[in-house]
Protein backbone atom coordinates (compact mmCIF):
# COMPACT_ATOMS: atom_id res chain seq x y z
CA UNK A 1 0.00 0.00 0.00
CA UNK A 2 1.57 3.05 -1.10
CA UNK A 3 1.99 5.94 1.64
CA UNK A 4 -0.68 8.98 1.15
CA UNK A 5 -0.33 10.86 3.63
CA UNK A 6 -0.14 14.64 3.10
CA UNK A 7 3.26 16.23 3.44
CA UNK A 8 1.89 19.01 5.80
CA UNK A 9 0.15 17.63 8.81
CA UNK A 10 -0.73 20.45 11.55
CA UNK A 11 -1.41 20.19 15.05
CA UNK A 12 -4.57 22.55 14.49
CA UNK A 13 -6.00 19.24 11.89
CA UNK A 14 -4.80 16.51 14.12
CA UNK A 15 -6.55 17.87 17.57
CA UNK A 16 -9.13 18.29 15.23
CA UNK A 17 -9.16 14.89 14.34
CA UNK A 18 -8.61 13.29 17.34
CA UNK A 19 -12.08 15.18 18.43
CA UNK A 20 -13.58 12.84 16.17
CA UNK A 21 -12.79 9.37 17.90
CA UNK A 22 -15.17 10.52 21.40
CA UNK A 23 -17.83 13.05 19.37
CA UNK A 24 -19.81 12.75 16.08
CA UNK A 25 -20.77 16.40 14.82
CA UNK A 26 -21.34 17.38 11.29
CA UNK A 27 -18.24 18.59 9.94
CA UNK A 28 -14.69 18.08 10.10
CA UNK A 29 -14.10 21.15 12.23
CA UNK A 30 -16.50 21.89 14.96
CA UNK A 31 -18.19 25.03 15.27
CA UNK A 32 -18.11 25.61 11.64
CA UNK A 33 -21.02 27.97 10.07
CA UNK A 34 -23.02 27.29 7.34
CA UNK A 35 -22.68 30.53 5.93
CA UNK A 36 -20.45 32.52 3.88
CA UNK A 37 -18.70 30.13 1.85
CA UNK A 38 -18.40 31.81 -1.64
CA UNK A 39 -15.43 30.16 -3.10
CA UNK A 40 -15.72 32.07 -6.27
CA UNK A 41 -14.69 34.91 -3.99
CA UNK A 42 -11.50 33.18 -2.90
CA UNK A 43 -8.17 32.40 -5.00
CA UNK A 44 -7.75 29.07 -4.88
CA UNK A 45 -5.32 27.92 -2.80
CA UNK A 46 -3.09 24.50 -3.22
CA UNK A 47 -3.43 21.84 -0.93
CA UNK A 48 -0.89 20.89 0.94
CA UNK A 49 1.42 24.24 0.61
CA UNK A 50 1.86 26.13 3.13
CA UNK A 51 -0.98 28.22 2.32
CA UNK A 52 -3.49 25.54 3.45
CA UNK A 53 -1.60 23.93 6.18
CA UNK A 54 -3.47 26.56 8.89
CA UNK A 55 -7.38 25.31 8.73
CA UNK A 56 -8.13 28.28 10.78
CA UNK A 57 -6.64 30.56 8.43
CA UNK A 58 -8.69 29.74 5.52
CA UNK A 59 -11.99 29.23 4.20
CA UNK A 60 -12.12 24.91 4.75
CA UNK A 61 -14.90 25.09 2.18
CA UNK A 62 -12.82 26.41 -0.19
CA UNK A 63 -9.55 25.21 0.50
CA UNK A 64 -9.14 21.49 0.90
CA UNK A 65 -7.27 21.33 4.43
CA UNK A 66 -7.56 17.51 5.53
CA UNK A 67 -7.25 15.11 2.44
CA UNK A 68 -4.99 17.51 0.59
CA UNK A 69 -3.62 14.50 -1.64
CA UNK A 70 -5.84 13.26 -4.14
CA UNK A 71 -6.12 9.81 -5.34
CA UNK A 72 -7.63 9.41 -8.26
CA UNK A 73 -7.91 5.32 -8.74
CA UNK A 74 -8.93 3.02 -11.15
CA UNK A 75 -9.38 -0.85 -11.57
CA UNK A 76 -8.67 -3.72 -13.87
CA UNK A 77 -10.84 -6.45 -13.35
CA UNK A 78 -12.12 -9.18 -15.17
CA UNK A 79 -15.30 -10.36 -14.09
CA UNK A 80 -18.24 -8.96 -11.05
CA UNK A 81 -19.75 -12.08 -9.84
CA UNK A 82 -23.41 -9.86 -10.58
CA UNK A 83 -23.16 -10.55 -14.58
CA UNK A 84 -26.73 -12.45 -14.41
CA UNK A 85 -28.07 -9.26 -13.34
CA UNK A 86 -26.93 -7.14 -15.78
CA UNK A 87 -23.17 -5.94 -13.52
CA UNK A 88 -21.09 -6.22 -16.21
CA UNK A 89 -17.55 -3.88 -17.09
CA UNK A 90 -17.43 -1.34 -19.94
CA UNK A 91 -15.21 -2.36 -22.57
CA UNK A 92 -11.71 -1.18 -23.75
CA UNK A 93 -11.87 0.61 -20.29
CA UNK A 94 -10.36 0.59 -16.90
CA UNK A 95 -13.09 1.20 -14.22
CA UNK A 96 -13.19 4.04 -11.78
CA UNK A 97 -12.15 2.79 -8.05
CA UNK A 98 -12.72 6.29 -6.05
CA UNK A 99 -11.04 9.39 -5.48
CA UNK A 100 -9.69 9.25 -2.25
CA UNK A 101 -8.66 11.66 0.37
CA UNK A 102 -5.51 11.94 2.17
CA UNK A 103 -3.88 11.83 5.00
CA UNK A 104 -5.05 8.36 6.38
CA UNK A 105 -3.11 8.20 9.62
CA UNK A 106 -5.45 11.72 10.92
CA UNK A 107 -8.85 10.44 9.23
CA UNK A 108 -11.50 10.24 12.12
CA UNK A 109 -12.40 6.41 12.03
CA UNK A 110 -16.09 7.53 11.69
CA UNK A 111 -17.98 10.58 10.83
CA UNK A 112 -21.88 11.12 11.40
CA UNK A 113 -23.52 13.49 8.91
CA UNK A 114 -26.03 15.00 11.18
CA UNK A 115 -27.93 17.13 9.17
CA UNK A 116 -29.72 14.60 7.27
CA UNK A 117 -29.44 11.65 9.06
CA UNK A 118 -26.79 9.67 7.19
CA UNK A 119 -24.73 7.84 8.71
CA UNK A 120 -21.39 7.64 7.34
CA UNK A 121 -19.55 4.78 9.39
CA UNK A 122 -17.23 3.91 6.52
CA UNK A 123 -17.74 -0.08 5.41
CA UNK A 124 -14.38 -2.18 4.73
CA UNK A 125 -12.64 -3.25 1.73
CA UNK A 126 -13.61 -6.77 0.15
CA UNK A 127 -10.53 -8.02 2.58
CA UNK A 128 -11.06 -5.59 5.99
CA UNK A 129 -8.17 -4.40 7.09
CA UNK A 130 -7.36 -3.15 10.29
CA UNK A 131 -7.89 0.71 10.67
CA UNK A 132 -4.18 2.51 11.40
CA UNK A 133 -5.89 4.79 13.80
CA UNK A 134 -7.57 2.33 16.14
CA UNK A 135 -6.18 -1.10 15.18
CA UNK A 136 -10.20 -2.25 14.39
CA UNK A 137 -11.51 -2.88 11.36
CA UNK A 138 -13.91 -0.58 9.84
CA UNK A 139 -18.04 -1.32 9.97
CA UNK A 140 -19.73 -2.74 7.16
CA UNK A 141 -22.34 0.30 5.59
CA UNK A 142 -25.64 -1.12 6.40
CA UNK A 143 -27.86 1.76 4.79
CA UNK A 144 -29.60 2.15 1.91
CA UNK A 145 -28.39 1.88 -1.98
CA UNK A 146 -25.87 4.85 -2.59
CA UNK A 147 -27.66 5.21 -5.98
CA UNK A 148 -31.18 6.10 -4.53
CA UNK A 149 -29.72 9.22 -3.70
CA UNK A 150 -28.96 10.35 -7.28
CA UNK A 151 -32.69 10.43 -8.41
CA UNK A 152 -34.31 12.94 -6.21
CA UNK A 153 -31.18 15.41 -7.03
CA UNK A 154 -32.10 15.35 -10.94
CA UNK A 155 -28.68 13.35 -11.10
CA UNK A 156 -30.26 10.50 -13.82
CA UNK A 157 -27.22 10.84 -16.04
CA UNK A 158 -24.97 10.89 -13.59
CA UNK A 159 -26.26 7.31 -12.50
CA UNK A 160 -26.34 5.61 -15.77
CA UNK A 161 -22.56 6.93 -16.57
CA UNK A 162 -21.58 5.08 -12.80
CA UNK A 163 -23.87 1.85 -13.76
CA UNK A 164 -21.08 1.65 -16.66
CA UNK A 165 -17.74 3.29 -14.74
CA UNK A 166 -18.11 3.09 -11.46
CA UNK A 167 -18.10 -0.63 -11.19
CA UNK A 168 -17.64 -2.55 -8.29
CA UNK A 169 -14.85 -5.73 -7.09
CA UNK A 170 -15.92 -8.84 -7.95
CA UNK A 171 -18.20 -9.63 -5.25
CA UNK A 172 -20.02 -6.46 -4.55
CA UNK A 173 -23.28 -5.08 -6.01
CA UNK A 174 -22.34 -1.34 -7.18
CA UNK A 175 -24.75 0.35 -4.90
CA UNK A 176 -23.05 -1.00 -1.84
CA UNK A 177 -19.63 -0.09 -3.38
CA UNK A 178 -20.15 3.58 -4.53
CA UNK A 179 -21.72 3.72 -0.85
CA UNK A 180 -18.49 2.54 0.70
CA UNK A 181 -16.69 4.85 -1.31
CA UNK A 182 -18.85 7.86 -0.20
CA UNK A 183 -18.88 6.70 3.44
CA UNK A 184 -14.82 5.96 3.89
CA UNK A 185 -13.40 8.92 1.65
CA UNK A 186 -15.57 11.71 0.98
CA UNK A 187 -16.05 12.47 4.28
CA UNK A 188 -12.57 12.79 4.85
CA UNK A 189 -12.54 16.09 2.57
CA UNK A 190 -13.47 19.52 4.18
CA UNK A 191 -14.81 20.68 1.05
CA UNK A 192 -17.44 18.16 1.15
CA UNK A 193 -18.52 19.07 4.27
CA UNK A 194 -22.35 19.65 4.88
CA UNK A 195 -21.56 23.15 6.06
CA UNK A 196 -20.23 23.96 2.59
CA UNK A 197 -23.46 23.94 1.13
CA UNK A 198 -25.18 26.70 2.69
CA UNK A 199 -28.47 27.14 4.66
CA UNK A 200 -30.17 25.79 1.62
CA UNK A 201 -28.80 22.41 1.40
CA UNK A 202 -30.51 19.76 0.05
CA UNK A 203 -30.47 16.41 1.30
CA UNK A 204 -27.59 14.48 -0.09
CA UNK A 205 -26.49 17.40 -2.03
CA UNK A 206 -22.74 16.42 -1.24
CA UNK A 207 -23.14 12.77 -2.17
CA UNK A 208 -23.92 13.94 -5.44
CA UNK A 209 -21.29 16.14 -5.79
CA UNK A 210 -18.74 13.54 -4.70
CA UNK A 211 -19.79 11.39 -7.13
CA UNK A 212 -19.49 14.01 -10.12
CA UNK A 213 -15.88 15.11 -8.87
CA UNK A 214 -15.01 11.33 -8.79
CA UNK A 215 -16.81 11.14 -12.43
CA UNK A 216 -14.99 14.13 -13.50
CA UNK A 217 -11.63 12.82 -12.36
CA UNK A 218 -11.96 9.53 -14.00
CA UNK A 219 -12.81 10.93 -17.82
CA UNK A 220 -9.30 12.58 -18.10
CA UNK A 221 -7.30 9.48 -17.09
CA UNK A 222 -7.92 6.85 -20.06
CA UNK A 223 -5.63 4.72 -18.75
CA UNK A 224 -6.89 1.80 -21.17
CA UNK A 225 -5.57 4.29 -23.97
CA UNK A 226 -2.25 4.80 -22.66
CA UNK A 227 -1.28 1.65 -22.53
CA UNK A 228 -2.80 0.70 -25.64
CA UNK A 229 -1.00 3.04 -27.77
CA UNK A 230 2.31 1.63 -26.13
CA UNK A 231 0.98 -1.68 -27.52
CA UNK A 232 0.11 -3.15 -23.92
CA UNK A 233 -3.29 -4.81 -24.22
CA UNK A 234 -4.90 -7.60 -22.12
CA UNK A 235 -3.90 -11.00 -22.55
CA UNK A 236 -3.58 -14.48 -21.31
CA UNK A 237 -0.95 -15.88 -22.90
CA UNK A 238 1.53 -13.01 -22.72
CA UNK A 239 3.07 -11.17 -19.42
CA UNK A 240 4.58 -7.56 -19.22
CA UNK A 241 7.33 -5.86 -17.17
CA UNK A 242 6.91 -3.66 -15.01
CA UNK A 243 7.89 -0.95 -16.91
CA UNK A 244 5.61 -1.68 -19.80
CA UNK A 245 2.79 -0.16 -17.57
CA UNK A 246 5.20 2.62 -16.20
CA UNK A 247 6.69 4.11 -19.22
CA UNK A 248 3.10 4.97 -21.05
CA UNK A 249 0.73 5.97 -17.71
CA UNK A 250 3.84 8.48 -16.34
CA UNK A 251 4.10 9.80 -19.78
CA UNK A 252 0.46 10.14 -19.71
CA UNK A 253 -0.40 11.42 -16.73
CA UNK A 254 2.77 13.89 -16.15
CA UNK A 255 3.65 12.06 -12.97
CA UNK A 256 4.42 8.59 -11.42
CA UNK A 257 1.65 6.94 -10.49
CA UNK A 258 0.96 3.58 -8.35
CA UNK A 259 1.05 0.99 -10.20
CA UNK A 260 -1.19 -2.21 -8.29
CA UNK A 261 -1.24 -6.06 -8.33
CA UNK A 262 -2.99 -8.52 -6.62
CA UNK A 263 -2.19 -12.44 -6.95
CA UNK A 264 0.14 -14.80 -6.35
CA UNK A 265 3.61 -13.35 -5.32
CA UNK A 266 6.33 -13.87 -7.76
CA UNK A 267 8.64 -15.44 -5.96
CA UNK A 268 5.81 -18.32 -4.55
CA UNK A 269 5.02 -19.40 -8.68
CA UNK A 270 7.24 -21.63 -10.48
CA UNK A 271 8.53 -19.10 -12.28
CA UNK A 272 10.06 -17.06 -9.37
CA UNK A 273 10.62 -20.13 -7.35
CA UNK A 274 14.38 -19.28 -5.27
CA UNK A 275 13.67 -15.42 -6.17
CA UNK A 276 13.78 -12.73 -3.87
CA UNK A 277 11.19 -10.99 -6.06
CA UNK A 278 8.23 -11.05 -3.13
CA UNK A 279 5.73 -8.50 -5.98
CA UNK A 280 2.68 -9.48 -6.92
CA UNK A 281 2.00 -10.29 -10.58
CA UNK A 282 -1.87 -9.17 -11.46
CA UNK A 283 -1.68 -6.10 -12.65
CA UNK A 284 -4.96 -4.88 -11.02
CA UNK A 285 -5.55 -1.24 -9.94
CA UNK A 286 -3.54 2.28 -10.79
CA UNK A 287 -3.57 5.57 -8.38
CA UNK A 288 -3.35 8.55 -9.74
CA UNK A 289 -1.52 11.44 -7.23
CA UNK A 290 -2.53 14.75 -7.13
CA UNK A 291 -2.39 17.98 -5.20
CA UNK A 292 -5.74 20.49 -5.77
CA UNK A 293 -6.17 23.95 -6.69
CA UNK A 294 -9.40 25.29 -4.10
CA UNK A 295 -12.22 23.05 -3.93
CA UNK A 296 -11.70 19.37 -5.21
CA UNK A 297 -15.20 19.80 -6.78
CA UNK A 298 -13.26 22.66 -8.85
CA UNK A 299 -11.22 19.25 -10.26
CA UNK A 300 -8.33 21.51 -11.10
CA UNK A 301 -5.19 19.05 -9.88
CA UNK A 302 -1.34 19.44 -10.35
CA UNK A 303 -0.28 15.44 -11.19
CA UNK A 304 2.66 14.77 -8.76
CA UNK A 305 4.50 11.25 -8.30
CA UNK A 306 2.86 8.47 -6.00
CA UNK A 307 6.05 8.99 -4.08
CA UNK A 308 5.88 12.51 -3.19
CA UNK A 309 5.67 11.35 0.81
CA UNK A 310 8.04 9.12 0.69
CA UNK A 311 5.88 5.84 -0.07
CA UNK A 312 6.34 3.05 -2.43
CA UNK A 313 5.45 3.27 -6.21
CA UNK A 314 4.11 -0.26 -6.27
CA UNK A 315 3.65 -3.36 -4.70
CA UNK A 316 4.08 -5.37 -7.87
CA UNK A 317 6.88 -7.77 -9.01
CA UNK A 318 9.88 -6.17 -11.05
CA UNK A 319 11.37 -9.43 -12.75
CA UNK A 320 11.11 -8.47 -16.16
CA UNK A 321 8.20 -10.62 -17.92
CA UNK A 322 6.44 -11.21 -14.34
CA UNK A 323 3.46 -9.63 -14.48
CA UNK A 324 -0.17 -10.51 -15.79
CA UNK A 325 -2.46 -8.36 -17.55
CA UNK A 326 -5.39 -10.87 -17.87
CA UNK A 327 -8.14 -10.30 -20.41
CA UNK A 328 -11.91 -9.60 -18.80
CA UNK A 329 -14.22 -12.96 -18.77
CA UNK A 330 -16.46 -14.17 -21.55
CA UNK A 331 -20.12 -11.81 -20.64
CA UNK A 332 -18.42 -10.03 -17.90
CA UNK A 333 -17.94 -6.57 -20.43
CA UNK A 334 -19.88 -5.01 -23.13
Amino acid sequence: MPNTRCRRITAGAAIAASLFVHKAVAGLYPGMSNLNHTCSLVDPILSCSSGASDPSAVDTCCTETFGGLVLATQFWNTYTGFESEGQVLPKDAWTLHGTLPSPRTVSPPTKEKTKNGLSTTPSPHPTPRPARRTGRPSPAWRGPDFGTFLAPLGKLDLLAWMGVHWVAQPGWRNGDFWGHEFSKHATCYSTFDIECYGPQYREHEEVADFFETAAAFHRRLPTWAWLEASGVRPSNASTFSLADFARPLTQGFGAVPYIGCAGPKYNTTDAGKGSSDAGYTVINEIWYYYHVYGRVQRQQGLAVDANITGGRLTNCAQTPGALHYYERTAGSEV
